[in-house]
């Protein structure tokens, strides 16, 4: 039994409390409060919302074991990356390899392979193929819908992805720059979730207004924290942090989300609130 003390942060509750948590064979068994802790906190470990791990050129295994020292616990992954280039048995292997590290890689299925018909990267996965995939319990979603204009537009194969992942009530995730107006209602109609693009507060509310979930966004290629940081200031439940794609040297020298966590509370936000965005918030998602 392993028992750590300290101020607990309840990002459920959104409290801190004084307590012991008391852990055996890896999972937390109790939770025994009292007054008589060291001056510490407890935290929960920070989810990446939105990554391609294959962005970071290392295998699941080696980011997380150069990501773990910055708090991160767990990654919400597309891997359409290697699907373009070997298609099912690339996901497979992405699988395989996360499956050999304690930290907890969330795959989902790819939806544009290729990611537009232009593409001839060496692999292709129609509905049929998404279907197969979403049948699989280690497939969690239907990974971002690149092709908007296929969702507005009434793509047969598009739109047969998207009734496969409400089939299987699997979420799904979305890519959509600058849309707006009635295309960014018909693709929200979609049962897309979520966005990583928004790259200004007015489309970024305009994104929640339609039920989507904001990942706000700080990668090593694409930038866009400081732009939207102030949607926490009325949308923090509708928030999520990613960064995307992230080289190792960035990794490295940058930090994860636990740099997104600091530059948040630096910039005024409160501590759980934040807290809750980079673990509570996707993990409830």
């Amino acid at each position: 039994m392993i028992k750590i003390a300290g101020n607990i942060v309840d990002v459920v509750d959104r409290s801190i409390k004084k307590g012991i948590v008391y852990i055996e064979n890896s999972k937390i068994v109790n939770i025994e409060y009292t007054d008589s802790v060291p001056d510490q906190y407890i935290i929960p470990g920070f989810v990446d919302a939105h990554i391609h791990i294959e962005s970071s050129m290392m295998l699941p295994t080696e980011f997380a074991r150069m990501s773990v020292i910055h708090v991160t616990v767990a990654c919400v992954c597309d891997p359409h990356e290697i699907a373009n280039v070997c298609g099912v048995p690339g996901i497979d292997y992405m699988i395989e390899n996360g499956n050999q590290s304690p930290m907890k890689f969330y795959f989902g299925a790819p939806s544009c392979v290729p990611a537009t018909p232009f593409d001839s990267a060496g692999a292709e996965l129609n509905a049929d193929d998404v279907e197969k995939l979403l049948q699989r319990d280690e497939i969690k979603f239907l990974a971002e819908m690149m092709n908007y204009p296929g969702v507005i537009e009434q793509d047969e194969q598009v739109h047969l992805k998207l009734q496969a992942a409400r089939k299987h009530n699997k979420p799904i995730d979305g890519h959509a720059p600058e849309l707006t107006g009635d295309g960014l209602v018909a693709y929200a109609a979609g049962g897309i979730t979520t966005d990583h693009e928004c790259m200004t507060i007015a489309e970024a509310e305009a994104k929640i207004a339609l039920g989507m979930k904001v990942q706000i966004r700080e990668g090593s290629a694409a930038k866009n924290f400081d732009d939207l940081l102030p949607l926490l200031d009325k949308y923090s439940d509708e928030i999520m942090f990613c960064s995307d794609d992230k080289h190792p040297d960035d990794l490295i020298k940058n930090g994860h989300i636990d740099t997104l966590a600091r530059r948040a509370v630096a910039a005024g936000y409160y501590p759980v609130q934040v807290l809750r965005i980079c673990s509570h918030k996707p993990i409830k998602h």
